[in-house]
């Protein structure tokens, strides 16, 4: 119905300007369009059931909600104009077979210079007066519901069949008995006459007119025409309402899309045999003139066509607009929403005030570009749709409509993109604007919901395919990024509402370079896995939420074990895909281990970071991390680096990437050397800044000699903090050293710590906590005021228990406020090679 319609009102005028030969290869072009439009369309509606909604549902549970509710308002936004289109058209037509009936008159009589006695058009006024009553009745009917519709349906559609009938009656039995007024009848002469195109220049009521305001041409008789090849989606549009939508939509939308092209190829050989260029442009209504058996037939014919087309676009866009409502993407839309089964009732007034809106524009041609426009980005959606899921094959992908290929949707896609660019850039790139401005609204404040997308698949390949690309050999140092494997609850000690401490989801932040790279955020629950299941996953939807409210990508694991330390060592072990497992382990420092149960803390540390350099894992443990910087604390001071060991470059590359945020960009980074005494202490410095200079970073290089370095435990108030920190560590070791001997020699059992024989060398302990000294009071001689401090952490010494190693720990960060304790592991993570 929607096609016929425009079939006497715009053809005519496309034959006198285009021509024959340009006209057929217009209709062709649409066609094609809507006609692979339409294949695609049967495959993703025969692909499963289909709610309300038509192609806004195909479209956003093949691309996205975001995409479905830009391009579906967009459609909304079509079909309301288009009704303004329609109704317009009606009230012309109507205007033309009753001109008595105006209350404004203007008459034109300039056609192409040559008079061809007065051309009348109704008054722009007379348009809008009518239209606005028009649409006011139809609105009437709408909100009778789909029975009443469905029951005023056939009063439409029969006088269309039957008009059809009389124009192709009447234009075989046109005679050139009538030269006078330009009609020839089926002549060969005309038809040669009218093949090559004469585009001219109109006024805004579409009247030929040498001093026009308006220059016809190919592109935008593109425009004027398309609409008429726009009804593909009636059947779509009420899905709801249809019995069997896979049988329903697939046969009916092709074969009205073949039906009407043909008649539309057919019509463009008889207009242009039928009458002289002339007239074909001045009378926009000629098939009335020539029709049998008279012309009142016609009028009536195309008055309830048009009105009939309004009616459909009055009652598809309501419900297109409900049907993105009750998805709750858009809380704004939420007025608009229904009950299953209820009518649209507000979102019909909305779509009338649209309609009204463009009806007192008052110029068909000035709005059928818009409403092209809105379908096109409709049908460019429908084909990409189909394209994505052909192209990405997946599983669930079996439509029952067969004839589809990804190439085909391609096809129409490029073709919708092309007639947009062709009718008018400007309004092109005004509709693409729309639908990204729209877009970009629901990505910010719409409600996230997963349908099954078609994008969610493409990720899930891409990741695949990038995951084999990467593939099992060792990344670049080019190429590597940190991926962390933050212990969110080493210690529980935190409120059991919060799942993560918040600064260490900051310091994550600050271990990726302007976001990029992945973090893993993981808790273990001690207990039972059967017993615990459920909790574990309410768990890791808190942790997840709780990610996201920190603006920190990544992703939320939680682990049931028997112990912290069995649940670390399968992380650790199985976290992870290929070169995507995580390289680095974050944890806080368990500054309250001495109030806690002395005996389990120090086990569990040392055994997470044995089992990190087991698993070739680089470690990081933050000490002070309830005063880490958020993102609004601006930091000021130096970064200092005691680089110790070779770490791979670890740490510098840390160092540079605290520079990239914003509470470190002030800062400068100073790196701590220790050299041997009879070393070449500028030589090394020199070296040393030389490489960084190679590296690309900036940092000032301080060499530290062991004679320099041994005379700083002699004096100085700085040292007397660090000496009372080594006293009170000697104490609690020999004091825990003597309690092991005792047990041993009443237990009669071999010295055990930590469940297992040791061998406790006190000489070797005293001398790992005099170096711990040494290093602790350099950082408070030169680091004190530092906005943070970078150390390499000493790997646990093999047969010490741990207790041991943490009163070493607890040493080297006595008194430090905010130190970063790293380890690298048995790689580059740094190239001085570009």
């Amino acid at each position: 119905m929607v096609r016929m319609s425009l079939l006497p009102m715009g053809n005519q005028r496309i034959v006198g300007m285009a021509g024959i030969g340009e006209s057929l290869l217009l209709v062709s072009f649409c066609g094609l369009c809507t006609f692979l439009t339409g294949i695609s369309l049967s495959a993703i509606a025969t692909n499963g059931a289909m709610k309300g909604g038509g192609p806004y549902y195909l479209i956003g549970r093949a691309l996205g909600p975001e995409v479905g509710v830009s391009i579906g308002l967009c459609f909304f936004l079509g079909n309301a104009v288009a009704g303004a289109l329609y109704v317009l058209g009606a009230v012309e037509t109507f205007l033309k077979a009753v001109p008595a009936a105006g209350i404004f008159r203007e008459t034109i009589t300039n056609v192409n210079v040559t008079a061809v006695g007065p051309v009348e058009s109704p008054s722009s006024h007379d348009l809008q007066i009518y239209g606005i009553v028009v649409t006011i009745i139809l609105c009437f009917i709408v909100f009778g519901g789909v029975k009443i519709i469905n029951r005023v349906a056939p009063a439409f559609l029969i006088p269309v069949l039957f008009s059809l009938f009389c124009i192709f009656i009447g234009i075989f039995l046109a005679r050139k008995d009538k030269p006078a007024i330009g009609v020839t009848g089926l002549s060969s002469e005309t038809f040669k006459e009218n093949w090559s195109p004469g585009y001219q220049n109109t006024n805004d009521a579409g009247v030929p007119d040498p001093e026009g305001s308006v220059y016809w041409n190919f592109h935008g008789l593109v425009g004027l025409f398309f609409p008429a090849v726009t009804g593909i989606m009636a059947g779509s549009n009420r899905s709801a309402s249809l019995k069997d939508t896979q049988r329903s939509i697939p046969i009916g939308t092709l074969a009205a899309t073949l039906t009407t092209t043909a008649m539309y190829l057919v019509s463009v050989l008889l207009f242009g045999a039928l009458a002289t260029r002339k007239k074909l442009l001045a009378d926009r209504l000629l098939i009335a003139t020539v029709a049998w058996p008279f012309p009142a037939i016609i009028y009536i014919g195309i008055i309830l066509s048009t009105l009939g087309a309004a009616l459909q676009s009055l009652t598809g866009a309501p419900r297109l607009l409900a049907a993105i409502a009750n998805d709750e993407i858009l809380p704004i839309l939420n007025y608009f929403k229904v009950a299953d089964g209820s009518e649209p009732h507000i979102a019909t007034l909305f779509t009338a005030f649209i309609c009204i809106g463009c009806v007192v524009i008052g110029n068909l041609d000035l709005i059928t570009p818009t409403v092209t426009m809105f379908f096109l980005l409709c049908y460019a959606g429908v084909n990409l749709s189909c394209f994505l899921l052909d192209l990405l094959d997946a599983p669930s992908w079996r439509p029952r409509w067969k004839f589809h290929h990804w190439s085909l949707s391609l096809l129409g896609a490029s073709l919708c993109i092309v007639i947009m660019f062709l009718i008018s850039w400007s309004f092109t790139i005004v509709a693409l604007a729309l639908v990204s401005l729209i877009y970009y609204y629901v990505s910010i404040k719409g409600k996230a919901g997963d349908w099954g997308d078609g994008f969610k698949s493409a990720y899930f390949q891409l990741a695949l395919r990038s995951l084999r690309s990467l593939g099992a050999s060792q990344v670049h140092p080019k190429n590597w990024y940190p991926i962390p494997l933050v212990f969110c609850r080493p210690w529980g000690k935190l409120p059991e509402n919060v799942p993560c401490h918040p600064k260490l989801a900051d310091f994550a932040n600050c271990m990726k370079k302007k976001g990029r790279g992945m973090s893993i955020f993981f808790s273990i629950l001690d207990g039972d896995y059967h017993e615990l299941a459920e909790e574990a996953k309410a768990a890791c939807k808190q942790l997840g939420t709780y990610i996201d409210y920190k603006r920190c990508e990544g992703v939320a694991e939680i682990v049931v074990a028997p112990s912290m330390s069995e649940g670390f060592r399968g992380i650790v072990q199985t976290m992870g895909l290929g070169n995507l497992k995580p390289n680095i382990v974050v944890m806080r420092y368990p500054e309250i281990w001495r109030r806690e149960n002395l005996t389990e803390i120090p086990a569990t540390f040392v055994g997470i970071i044995n089992d990190c350099i087991v698993a070739n894992k680089a470690v990081v443990i933050v000490k002070g991390l309830d005063e880490w910087p958020n993102e609004y604390q601006r930091q000021y001071g130096t970064i200092d680096l005691y680089w110790i060991v070779r770490d791979g470059g670890l740490m510098l590359l840390l160092s540079q990437l605290l520079l990239t945020k914003e509470s470190f960009e002030s800062c400068k980074i100073q790196v701590f050397c220790i050299a041997e005494e009879d070393s070449d202490a500028e030589g090394l410095k020199t070296d040393v800044k030389k490489f960084l200079y190679d590296l690309r970073m900036q940092a000032e290089v301080i060499v530290i000699t062991m004679k320099s370095w041994d005379r700083q435990v002699e004096g100085g108030s700085q040292q007397d903090e660090s000496l009372e920190a080594f006293t009170g560590a000697q104490h609690r070791i020999t004091r825990y050293l003597t309690e092991m001997k005792a047990t041993a020699e009443r237990e009669r059992t071999p010295l055990m710590a930590d469940g297992k024989p040791v061998v406790v060398n006190e000489q070797q302990v005293e001398k790992f906590l005099y170096t711990t000294l040494k290093l602790n009071s350099t950082i408070l001689r030169y680091s004190r005021m530092a906005a943070v401090v970078l150390v390499s952490l000493p790997a646990p010494p093999v047969n010490h228990p741990a207790y041991f190693y943490m009163e070493y720990m607890d040493l080297l960060v006595e008194n430090v406020p905010r130190l970063l304790m790293v380890r690298g592991y048995r790689r580059d993570v740094v190239t001085l090679f570009t």
